[in-house]
């Protein structure tokens, strides 16, 4: 199939009409007849069959439909970085970030990188674990910075470096807290982030070492809200380090874990895309920027 063929063949696997599909590709109705009689004879079958005046996919053109439209995405790409190439010549990125991230990483490296770069564009998208890795793997996302430390086909992974789970509360301490002493009555209301986030599973598995079973009155999917229910005076949230320092405010004070349950924090990108010049230094500026913020935990308060 060339090109063309594959577009008139979207075209009307979306539309279900020759005259629509003729329109949405910006030629004439005979042109989209021929196209489509010229794709079936190279093919040797049909593709589609008239149904009650639509016209529906043939068995044969089901089964090329995924490799179609990974075709079709991969034509998309190109044409978006052609454009971008053209309109953004200084450089533009998709960029997708766990939530925490987005609010206590990714700004001051991407003010940074726009103070070095003025040209540069960004999309910043943020998501889930999940969410991330398909955006990457449907192409709407060039980059992605996550805590998620799984391995996926297709995506390779790089270390930038690590958070830490600190505990937030509106009850001055002083030194580290011990995980036990979140179990005793004084430990106050609890706040976690679910056991499906990476930051929430590694606190589980550091309590159940333990043998530790606190009373968690509030789980949270995202730090950020865990740090506002903490302000609100909803209780005690154990978060990570850099969303914890992005959220304080008067009267909210943070204390170390003992021992220290760290997090990583990766990039992730696809297996088959070069790193440009702009990839290389927007990951060391977030592999610069995460050491910085965890070096602050060790500063004088």
């Amino acid at each position: 199939m060339r090109l063309r063929h594959i577009e008139i063949f979207e075209a009307i696997r979306r539309t279900g009409s020759l005259t629509e599909a003729a329109a949405t590709l910006h030629i004439s109705q005979p042109a989209a007849s021929k196209l489509l009689a010229h794709a079936e004879a190279q093919l040797g079958f049909k593709l589609f069959e008239r149904v009650k005046g639509r016209l529906v996919a043939t068995h044969e053109a089901d089964i090329l439909t995924p490799e179609v439209a990974r075709l079709s995405q991969d034509l998309n790409s190109v044409r978006r970085l052609a454009a971008n190439l053209r309109d953004r010549p200084n450089g533009h990125l998709r960029l997708g970030c766990a939530p925490a991230l987005g609010l206590g990483l990714l700004p001051g490296v991407v003010r940074d990188s726009r103070d070095a770069q003025p040209g540069i564009t960004f999309d910043i998208h943020t998501h889930h674990s999940a969410e991330l890795v398909q955006g990457l793997l449907t192409r709407e996302l060039d980059l992605a910075v996550t805590f998620d430390t799984n391995d996926y086909p297709g995506l390779t992974r790089m270390g930038l470096g690590h958070t830490e789970l600190v505990h937030l509360s509106r009850t001055a301490g002083s030194g580290p807290i011990r995980l036990p002493e979140l179990t005793t009555p004084s430990g106050g209301t609890l706040i976690v982030l679910d056991a499906s986030d990476a930051s929430g599973a590694l606190l589980q598995m550091a309590l159940d070492a333990q043998g530790l079973d606190p009373q968690v009155a509030i789980q949270v999917q995202t730090h950020y809200v865990a740090c506002a229910l903490v302000d609100a005076g909803c209780g005690d949230a154990i978060v990570d380090a850099i969303t914890a320092q992005a959220m304080l405010r008067p009267g909210m004070h943070l204390r170390r874990l003992e021992p220290a349950l760290r997090v990583p924090i990766s990039i992730m990108l696809r297996n088959q895309d070069p790193l440009s010049s702009l990839h290389r230094d927007l990951i060391e500026r977030l592999r610069a920027a995460c050491t910085e913020r965890i070096a602050t935990l060790d500063a004088p308060a």
